[in-house]
């Protein structure tokens, strides 16, 4: 590892300090040597610092509670190498975040983006950890769920710097440690919801390919990618393998695009060879799949008039409620909706944009011998925020589009909606693509 020189007086947290083995920090070193540049290798030592000292503390407070580091971005170089920030690390069915702190108490912690504003990483709890390294000694400070620094994040209007980063107030982590252990004890992941990961890399190879000489450089992505461009690559292992090992390996550049292309490839498929079950619905339940994306199970809704004649913005108070004044007005407009429908919808972020999406199904037996089923698809924004104009809901099947629908430019429509209708064994797929190519893709619906 990179040897530095500091010139700082460093402090003992003395009985909140969490020591060190020297197995431990050997580990930390072995960690940190696997990144491209000196400043990613002493952030990735205090990292990894952090990280053993936290499973320390939790070893040490609750045995019970099984920590899983596996998958963690200390473990991973091609996480570490481009963000920062101890993720992809849980706690029983919690995602936990460790944000590490130097020695010096700041007003304000630099956060990357990346961590708060990508479903992929989004984390049930960011818990701030102070690393004393000539000690080889940290202390668990605060820490703040997903759900408060979202609202707090609002409520101040805050945007993330050049750099990509947060500068969060130190006021905020405002939650003592001992507090997280009886949360993670007793509270259900569901109370604290996190965004699902559903984001596939489409339309990216040829924003990419001309850039591939920068990247290769090593230049900081930001010099090189604006964030809706560098988004999909942070969101996705395969492309950030990709970047680790253009930059690593130096491949030519007709390598290093064929390569690309394989990842991409990769990353689709990984997204949609996995269909949600929605023909489990109509028995009230959820599959595993939809489970894990965090889909939620909607009552069916009530045959009710409403003397609406379009899709308008309704009542949002719980998405069941915004579910059944869909479903009324789509019925009053003509839409033939049995009782037997049933629905779940989804909340999702698509380059900062809040979206929402409800599909409904029912089996069709009008034809006697060849059963069918319907996929209906209603899109709108999450409350206080709205459907960015020409955005487009696309429906296909297979390789086939078989309908779309676009926010127009000149309407400030509330929901876009479209229709599938197949045999039992046929699937759909569903993409959301915003003007810049930008797009979120959903594993396919099948009803079987």
């Amino acid at each position: 590892m990179t040897n530095y020189n500091l010139a700082l007086e460093f402090e003992s947290f003395l009985e909140t300090g969490i020591e060190l083995s020297s197995a431990q920090v050997d580990r930390a070193v072995e960690l940190s040597d696997r990144l491209l540049d000196s400043e990613r290798q002493w952030q990735t030592y205090l990292n990894a610092l952090a990280l053993f000292g936290f499973e320390t503390w939790l070893a040490e407070r609750d045995d019970s509670l099984v920590i899983d580091d596996a998958n963690c971005s200390v473990m991973q170089p091609s996480y570490a190498n481009y963000i920062d920030g101890v993720f992809n690390l849980t706690v029983g069915e919690y995602k936990i975040c460790l944000l590490t702190n130097g020695v010096v108490f700041d007003e304000a912690i630099a956060i990357d983006r990346a961590v708060i504003d990508l479903p992929e990483y989004a984390s049930h709890f960011y818990v701030l950890v102070n690393v004393v390294e000539e000690q080889a000694e940290v202390s668990i400070e605060r820490f703040i769920s997903y759900e408060e620094i979202i609202r707090r994040k609002q409520t101040v209007n805050l945007t993330a710097d050049a750099d990509w980063t947060y500068q969060i107030p130190w006021v905020w982590f405002n939650t003592p440690p001992d507090d997280l252990l009886l949360c993670l004890r007793c509270l259900s992941p569901s109370v604290i919801p996190i965004p699902a990961t559903t984001t596939a890399a489409d339309n990216i190879l040829s924003q990419l390919e001309p850039l591939i000489p920068r990247l290769q450089s090593g230049a900081a992505l930001q010099e090189v990618l604006n964030w809706s461009q560098a988004a999909p690559i942070l969101s996705n292992p395969e492309l950030l393998d990709w970047l680790y090992e253009l930059q690593t390996t130096q491949p030519t550049p007709r390598t290093a695009l064929a390569g690309l292309r394989d990842r991409l490839n990769t990353a689709v498929a990984e997204v949609t060879q996995s269909a949600i079950n929605v023909k489990s619905w109509l028995s009230n339940e959820l599959d595993e799949l939809a489970q894990n994306l965090a889909w939620t199970l909607l009552p069916a809704p009530a045959l009710a008039p409403s003397g609406l004649r379009d899709l308008q913005v309704v009542s949002r108070e719980t998405p069941a409620e915004e579910f059944e004044a869909i479903i009324t007005q789509l019925r009053d407009s003509g839409e033939e909706i049995p009782e037997t429908a049933r629905g779940a919808c989804q909340d999702f972020n698509l380059a900062n944009h809040e979206l929402r999406l409800f599909a409904v199904t029912w089996e069709i037996e009008e034809t006697p011998g060849t059963p069918e089923w319907t996929l209906l698809l209603v899109l709108g924004a999450k409350p206080n925020n709205y459907l960015p104009q020409g955005l487009k809901l696309e429906l296909a099947e297979g390789d086939t589009v078989l309908d779309d629908r676009l926010v127009a430019e000149d309407t400030a429509d509330s929901y876009i909606y479209i229709q599938a209708i197949g045999e039992l064994e046929e699937q759909f797929s569903v993409r959301v693509i915003l003007t810049d190519g930008t797009t979120f893709t959903f594993p396919s619906f099948a009803f079987n």
